[in-house]
């Protein structure tokens, strides 16, 4: 007997930063987040110095615009939000829409074209590619912890290796049993009969003398 593979679910983190002009509106843009279909994993509000955003910046320096940009985003509170979902990154990307505010009202009726007034204000951040992201959520939530996603052959590999066999054993007992509650017993026959469950010694502990 050999079990369907579950549909593999992608998802992604990315950094949300909602921008000092746009900030009182916060309540408003996390319920157009929410109802996007993001979980908000981490959330804070803060104010960042001058260097802080330059160190946020960093791959802007040099560019004409990078000493507006620091003061601005330095002048006031911001609020950076974690968001996770499915292809995450490209998501968000998609709702905020173009970085000039002006020409989004043309083309993107979308959250800057909302909330922004300039390229500069232009009321949110979005991280351009997953490496931004784990680097700027880092930045931001510097206890995040962020694991690689493994591909999908290792996925199948654990999979096939550690899991189906002990399910399938499950499965042909449940089936020769016949429990009145199911998924109650299989439950249970699982977490007694996890080979990954760690073993408990019952005997005394003895500690070397050095």
């Amino acid at each position: 007997m050999k079990l369907p593979m579950p549909t593999r679910i992608y998802v992604e983190r990315t950094l949300a930063l909602i921008k000092p002009n746009a900030v009182d509106k916060a309540e408003e843009i996390e319920d157009i987040i929410l109802k996007a279909g993001f979980t908000i994993l981490q959330k804070r509000k803060l104010q960042l110095s001058p260097e802080q955003c330059s160190d946020f910046y960093a791959d802007q320096y040099g560019k004409l615009f990078f000493p507006s940009l620091t003061a601005f985003m330095s002048s006031g509170p911001i609020v950076a939000l974690t968001l996770a979902r499915d292809d995450a990154v490209t998501h968000w990307k998609s709702i905020i829409g173009p970085v000039n505010s002006v020409k989004a009202r043309e083309t993107h009726p979308d959250l800057r074209a909302k909330y922004g007034t300039s390229d500069l204000k232009n009321g949110l951040h979005g991280s351009a590619t997953f490496s931004v992201a784990k680097r700027e959520i880092k930045f931001m939530f510097p206890n995040s912890i962020i694991e690689p996603f493994p591909s999908k052959e290792a996925t199948a590999e654990y999979l096939s290796r550690y899991v189906n066999p002990t399910l399938l054993q499950g499965l042909i007992n449940l089936c020769k049993h016949k429990p009145q509650n199911p998924c109650i017993w299989l439950a249970d026959w699982l977490i007694k009969n996890n080979p990954n469950k760690p073993q408990i010694c019952d005997g005394a502990i003895v500690e070397e003398v050095e």
